[in-house]
């Protein structure tokens, strides 16, 4: 497989391109996660017009977003004991990123003020909303912003950022197992529970129970992936709730990025309020 940087229609302001080749390196050598085998890179734009590196392929089947897997799908044709078997395998291979050997991983420090831990994710999204802010403000998310700065949390353990934490990028052999773990593009240092609150809020948001929608029997609960993923890392999740803030405004930021990339109209900035708990 291929992977060609993108020269537009880009959805972040850092360009990780490389870091995401030589995390996947890591991941995949070290063995604490299945990962693609990255085999070169080349970074000579005159060959396919941009820089890409190439992966082996790997053959199996992913939990999709569009639908959501809990509406349609072979996640929805599994039995109950094969969606738990898979729950189980995705929430302890989100855990085992954590042990990851953090000494091969130098190149996925921040800037001066922001090397690693939680300063540098904040850093990165506070860059991130002056960025989408270019073409117009947004006043909500600058409150967003500085509530959860006021709020600072007193529980910031060190860990690696695989960054798009969810079921729907990892690929799942015929017996529910995980045999590899993608989308690597926005990695970091930026802190442990950062992943464990994407995972939570996306499962929710996306896949979770509503009044048309019950629970997907098998599938793990907030309560139990947290519980799940702290017996296998050992860390405390104290204050995870902040996190899970911070998650929902990195994805209404990107919300806004991509509605601007696509041409289609704003979000709206009252609900936007409410769900950053911002009014």
């Amino acid at each position: 497989v291929v992977r060609i940087k993108p020269t537009s229609f880009t959805v972040y302001p850092d360009d990780l391109f490389i870091e995401q080749y030589r995390i996947m390196q890591v991941m995949h050598d070290s063995g604490c996660v299945p990962a693609a085998r990255a085999l070169w890179i080349e970074e000579d734009a005159e060959l396919l017009g941009s820089p890409f590196f190439v992966m082996e392929k790997m053959v199996g089947r992913v939990p999709v977003s569009i639908p959501p897997y809990a509406e349609s799908g072979w996640v929805t044709e599994a039995s109950p004991e094969q969606r738990r078997r898979m729950w189980e395998n995705g929430v302890r291979n989100l855990a085992a990123i954590q042990s990851a050997p953090r000494d091969q991983l130098g190149f996925l420090e921040g800037p001066e003020h922001a090397r690693e831990g939680l300063e540098q994710e904040f850093d990165k999204y506070s860059r991130f909303a002056a960025w989408i802010q270019q073409d117009r403000p947004w006043p909500v998310v600058e409150r967003a912003l500085a509530r959860l700065r006021d709020l600072w949390p007193d529980n910031r353990p060190a860990g690696i950022v695989w960054g798009d934490a969810r079921i729907g990028n990892m690929m799942f052999d015929e017996n529910f197992k995980v045999i590899a773990v993608m989308d690597w593009e926005q990695p970091s240092l930026g802190g442990a529970l950062n992943d464990l609150a994407w995972w939570v809020v996306n499962s929710e948001l996306m896949h979770g129970a509503r009044a048309d929608r019950p629970h997907l029997a098998g599938m793990g609960t907030r309560e139990e992936t947290i519980a799940l993923w702290q017996e296998v890392t050992g860390i405390p999740v104290a204050g995870l709730q902040w996190y899970e803030d911070f998650t929902m405004l990195k994805m209404m930021m990107l919300g806004i990025r991509m509605a601007g990339l696509r041409g289609q109209q704003p979000m709206d900035e009252a609900m936007l309020a409410r769900q950053l708990k911002v009014e």
